[in-house]
């Protein structure tokens, strides 16, 4: 079995996939194999080696699994400083070297920017899934700590995108500079027009980051001159904010994890991903 993690500065987020039987990925370009398993957990910078690994041994046996059973282990990474420790954690737990996301690696797509390397693991994840579920052109919408557009070409190349601040984080700066406002609830109001403290701030948090959101799609579409793109979001805040834009058509909570497995498949005989001793 694979286990791809997605290392975000907010969640982690982990999926087990089959690679035999059933499962097998004789087309991995547009198969589709549903993860057997998967987990949104905090993502902690100061947790140990052994820490990490009890919790993902614990959420294994919840599920009826045992760590044996991950023979490969994939790692997008953004946070670099429990790169490290989850590298351990690999090795002395599942007793599997992992492969991260990382410069020199196999995507099979083309980065048409000015320094491939500063591009987030996350992001070309979403970009190879993307492309190879949804073809091209396609933009990606991944909703995280920050959320990052990116837009993809008809012939599957990167042509670039953009980041923003998540709402998680819109939300915290407003919170702590404005002394006489308490934190809400971040959720869709009923109206826009609200009628107390906890709806302008609703309204103001929900309502004005769709206009964010929609307004930086809105002006990609505008440079963007191609056939009109598939429109795809994804990540841990998606199915609450795209459900009201006006350009998002799909939502895919799986599409990072999708990803990783993706590129392990294109980079899986590169290097022998053996047992570690």
């Amino acid at each position: 079995m694979l286990l791809a993690l997605d290392v975000g500065n907010t969640n982690t987020v982990l999926g087990l996939y089959r690679l035999d039987g059933d499962e097998a990925v004789d087309n991995p370009e547009n198969a589709k194999p549903k993860a057997a398993a998967h987990w949104r957990i905090t993502t902690h910078r100061a947790q140990t080696v052994d820490e990490y690994g009890v919790f993902f041994v614990n959420l294994f046996e919840m599920h009826g699994m045992a760590p044996s059973q991950v023979t490969h282990i994939i790692i997008a990474s953004v946070v670099p400083p429990v790169e490290t420790t989850l590298r351990r954690v690999c090795e002395e737990y599942f007793h599997v070297e992992p492969l991260f996301v990382e410069p020199g690696i196999k995507t099979g797509m083309p980065m048409l920017i000015d320094n491939p390397t500063e591009l987030g693991a996350d992001r070309i994840a979403d970009c190879v899934a993307a492309y190879a579920r949804y073809g091209g052109p396609c933009i990606v919408v991944d909703f995280g700590t920050a959320t990052k557009f990116e837009v993809i070409s008809a012939k599957g190349e990167y042509l670039g995108g953009a980041i923003a601040p998540g709402l998680g984080l819109s939300a915290d700066a407003l919170f702590n500079r404005a002394a006489r406002l308490s934190r809400v609830d971040i959720k869709r109001p009923a109206k826009v027009i609200a009628t107390n403290t906890v709806g302008h701030l609703q309204s103001g948090l929900y309502f004005g980051y769709i206009g964010l959101v929609d307004g930086i799609i809105e002006r990609i579409l505008a440079e963007f001159a191609a056939d009109v793109p598939h429109i795809v979001a994804t990540g841990g805040l998606a199915s609450m904010i795209a459900t009201d834009s006006r350009y998002i058509q799909q939502i895919d909570e799986m599409l990072t994890l999708d990803g990783l497995r993706i590129l392990f498949e294109r980079n899986r005989n590169t290097k022998p991903r053996g047992k570690a001793h």
